[in-house]
């Protein structure tokens, strides 16, 4: 008979992983709120129910108080790292889902979860139970035997590694029953357990062969070969005796526990999905949704002439229309239709199928081979005059795509009245997620069909156009009506938050100016990129000698540990920054290190040309469109909380231009051909301007109207030098004092960028703010403006919510009053460039002009214009750069021309 299978999870120690995996990009909520321990803990604890199908389970955390061991060694864990506030917020929600779970908690005053588990594994193993110790602690090895194994789920991408005797024997070298001896000798610097100074785990594990015990190695300490580790052995025996009783695992501890109790129960699903619904949890929530809680759509497939004749004149007769397309690529410049859905009312959605995937690969058209349809008009001609009636109000969810795909195809779609993850953005741009699952969820309380139910994921994907058409016929319907029903819900709130102006005069002409951009791309020099790409080999091969003969050895370059060995055990460097492995070997450690030694400078060097080669020289030329021999990449209109604009697929904002070699791949975009250049429009200073504008500061709203360099006035006031004595240094301190005080930089961060101490930079900042005195005030009013209402806004009342700021942690707190400065003045800044590229756009359209806009990046609009136009766009763009939005102070564009992006710079 089989026996029970029993999971006792280590509960503080699966938090403690979960929060560190995302230690580089915390998952937040809307609140501000870091969710990374939960959602970790979370996803571990379902892969166990899932995989596993535990019938009895358990998760037992460290109880707070000091425990046995530290009455036995009083420094026991006094080196650990007290748990970081934004965790520690989040373990009291970890209790409450497993609660709401009905997962049983176990802890116990005066000992650790490790104590708990042993004693309830030991238990379970007289019980009868097959039990297993979810946890990576090395401690819990000792226990393992025929009816105990160890669980480690592993880090996050790594699978799961089950632990029995035989596997540990094979692991460290040594039985369980050895191990406790093996740790007694090594020590544990995580919990400060000392061992005997050293011994790492090679040296443990072979004394540990060679003698059979801690004892025996002690007793025969004279027998060790090595000088250091004999003497280490003596001079420690009484830390290695202690150490061995910090690390045995009691497992005998008064806790009273029926197994029965730990007996899987069905969860208490309504408190789960609540829970879930504050954490802001979508993706977790399907799983405990019983029904779908919405009329499902009635889908109708168009599949022969008289059905389509029939949805026409329905079009036709439509006041609105959804658009949601289907097609065989997430990029739009290289996907063809599949199909198209349409509604025009909730409830009811139709389906017209495009092409089909045959058995041999080839595509087939459905209703779009001349016959007898309209006396052979093809089906994009039938569509066309509906799809382009301006009058037919058109929505969609991430419509740019489906514009982008249908232009491709001959249609031109008119009449956009409304964008679903556009609105939802606008509504609160701190949300993670967009997607039209995630929103029918959050306003329709709705479980929508998952894509990967169609293609599947991974390897096994497949393309759209390989599933039959009758399962995605109610796929894209549903997609369809539930776009339509959240229409119904979003643009009642945008009217309600004041938002609607914003909405329909900013963002939604916007998305016909992107994907003119995308569509049109931009030209590469791909022969210039490759030799560029030759010329940085070079250069990194003769980095990787010069590091080597630094290091006085051959190593891994790219390995944190044989590097930091380097630096710090070989070279002596001072080891700046602790990480849970060791030191950090990061650039702001290497910048750091830079002054003292060449190896950081030169790797530095290194990291940046490797970097470049990789992320933009050998990539780049790899993304080229095939069909059009362009760079064609992606505008996010709904990523950034601030409303400025990212791109991907390449990113075009991330080029770097502060070094050489960065500005250098600015060279390899070019205009398509001979007749035509670059021309390259750029705000000057534009966000201090807008700061200049909303502070009213007069001292810095004079120095724009008179057109003065506003770093060499900030440094000639705060310096107090006169204008004719100030340096190029002088300018450089007061340019990162400017950009950093108006992002809420402190003295520890002005004092870190100008290498002075704290107390200097204290004085620039008091000196600052003594001169722009309404800065300064703008800044309270901000933090005052956020706390009390949550949210700051920007000139066109676009709204970020701040509730972090109430937060009682510090860090968050500071990143939310850094955010109310900061949001109002990037945002408008946003805006200002969102209106110029609309006006912009409908000019050169009105004027017929061939110059086409090719690239937006941040403050800067790049264009392809054609040589006989140069006079008469550069003009038309400059005029409608400056005059976008009525600030207290001029705007100014610096407009260059060349032949390529670098040149017009």
């Amino acid at each position: 008979m089989p026996r029970k299978k029993l999971f006792l999870i280590d509960g503080s120690a699966i938090a403690y992983r979960s929060y560190f995996a995302f230690i580089k990009n915390p998952l937040r909520n809307s609140k501000g709120e870091n969710t990374s321990a939960i959602f970790g803990f979370l996803r571990f604890l379902f892969m166990i129910l899932d995989n596993e199908d535990p019938e009895y389970l358990a998760v037992v955390f460290d109880a707070p108080g000091p425990t046995f061991r530290h009455e036995r060694f009083e420094a026991y864990k006094a080196t650990r790292e007290k748990m970081p506030d934004d965790m520690r917020d989040q373990v009291p929600k970890i209790y409450d889902i497993l609660k709401a779970l009905n997962v049983p908690i176990l802890e116990l005053p005066g000992y650790e979860a490790d104590d708990v588990i042993g004693t309830l594994a030991k238990r379970a193993e007289r019980a009868g139970f097959e039990t297993y110790l979810v946890s990576g602690d090395k401690d819990f090895m000792q226990l393992v035997n025929d009816g105990i194994r160890m669980y480690n789920p592993g880090r996050m991408g790594e699978g799961v590694e089950v632990l029995d005797a035989e596997t540990i024997k094979t692991k460290i070298g040594l039985p369980p029953e050895k191990i406790v001896d093996y740790l007694g000798l090594m020590g544990d610097t995580s919990d400060n357990i000392p061992g005997v100074p050293g011994i790492g785990e090679k040296t443990a594990v072979k004394l540990i062969q060679e003698f059979g015990s801690l004892e025996a190695v002690l007793e025969n300490a004279d027998k060790v070969s090595r000088a250091n580790v004999r003497q280490n052995l003596k001079a420690h025996r009484d830390d290695a005796r202690l150490s061995r009783q910090l690390v045995l695992i009691d497992t005998n501890v008064p806790i009273e526990v029926d197994f029965e109790q730990l007996k899987r129960q069905p969860p208490d699903t309504e408190r789960v999905i609540q829970l879930f619904r504050e954490l802001e949890f979508n993706s977790l929530i399907e799983r405990f949704k019983t029904g779908k809680e919405t009329p499902q759509v009635k889908h109708e497939i168009v599949a022969d002439e008289k059905a389509l004749q029939k949805l026409l004149d329905k079009l036709k007769a439509a006041t609105r229309l959804v658009v949601d397309l289907e097609a065989t690529h997430q990029d739009p410049m290289r996907a063809d239709m599949v199909g198209l859905a349409l509604a025009v009312e909730p409830g009811q959605a139709y389906y017209v199928p495009v092409t089909v995937e045959k058995h041999d690969g080839e595509r087939e058209p459905l209703l779009q081979s001349p016959g007898d349809l309209f006396g052979g008009v093809p089906l994009r001609d039938a569509l066309k005059p509906v799809l382009e009636n301006e009058k037919i109000k058109k929505t969609g969810h991430n419509i740019k795509y489906d514009m982008l795909v249908l232009s491709r195809h001959g249609i031109e779609l008119q009449g956009l009245a409304f964008d679903t993850m556009v609105a939802s953005y606008l509504l609160n741009p701190t949300l993670r997620q967009h997607n039209l699952d995630a929103l029918a969820l959050e306003h329709l309380n709705y479980v929508k069909q998952r894509t990967s139910d169609l293609i599947g994921k991974g390897k096994n994907q497949i393309s759209m156009a390989e599933v039959p058409v009758e399962k995605v016929a109610p796929y894209a319907c549903e997609d369809a009506d539930i776009t339509l029903r959240l229409q119904e819900v979003l643009e009642p709130m945008l009217r309600q938050g004041g938002l609607m102006q914003l909405f329909e005069e900013v963002e939604l002409p916007l998305i016909y100016v992107l994907m003119d951009v995308e569509r049109t791309g931009v030209a590469l020099d791909l022969e210039f990129l490759k030799q560029m790409s030759e010329k940085m080999a070079r250069r990194l091969d003769e980095l990787v000698q010069r590091i080597y003969d630094l290091a006085g050895e051959e190593f891994n370059i790219n390995s944190t540990q044989q590097l930091g060995e380097i630096l710090f055990e070989k070279l002596k460097l001072p080891k700046k920054k602790r990480t849970k492995t060791g030191y950090s070997t990061d650039a702001s450690v290497l910048e750091e290190l830079a002054p003292l030694h060449d190896l950081p400078r030169t790797l530095l060097e290194y990291r940046e040309l490797t970097k470049l080669k990789s992320t933009y020289v050998d990539a780049l030329p790899s993304l080229v469109n095939p069909e059009t021999g362009r760079l064609h990449t992606s505008y996010n209109q709904t990523v950034a909380a601030t409303g400025r604009l990212s791109s991907s697929d390449p990113n075009l904002q991330n080029i770097p231009i502060r070094t050489e070699m960065g500005r250098e791949i600015r060279r390899a975009f070019v205009p398509g051909d001979p007749e035509h250049v670059i021309l390259d429009a750029d705000y000057s200073q534009i966000e201090l301007r807008v700061m200049a504008h909303l502070s009213q500061d007069p001292v810095l709203i004079e120095a724009f109207r008179n057109d003065e360099d506003i770093h060499s006035k900030t440094a000639s006031l705060v310096f107090m030098v006169p204008p004719e004595d100030l340096t190029p240094e002088h300018r450089r301190r007061a340019k990162e004092i400017n950009f950093g005080i108006m992002y809420g930089m402190n003295e520890f961060g002005l004092a870190a960028r100008l290498g002075i101490s704290r107390e200097e930079a204290r004085e620039f900042i008091a000196s600052y703010f003594a001169t722009y005195h309404k800065v300064k005030e703008f800044i309270d009013r901000m933090h005052a403006e956020a706390e009390k209402k949550g949210y700051v806004t920007t000139l066109l009342n676009r709204r970020r919510y701040l509730p972090e700021i109430r937060s009682k942690n510090r860090s968050i707190r500071d990143f939310a009053r850094r955010m109310a400065v900061n949001t109002p003045i990037q945002g408008t800044a946003a805006e200002l460039i969102k209106i110029a590229m609309i006006r912009i756009w409908r000019k050169l359209r009105e004027q017929k002009l061939a110059t086409k806009m090719i690239m937006q990046v941040h403050d800067e609009l790049v264009f392809e214009a054609p040589k006989s136009e140069i006079d008469q766009a550069r003009a038309l763009i400059k005029r409608e750069m400056e005059q976008a939005m009525q600030l207290d102070v001029p705007i100014k564009v610096d407009i260059g021309v060349g032949p390529n992006w670098l040149e017009a710079k």
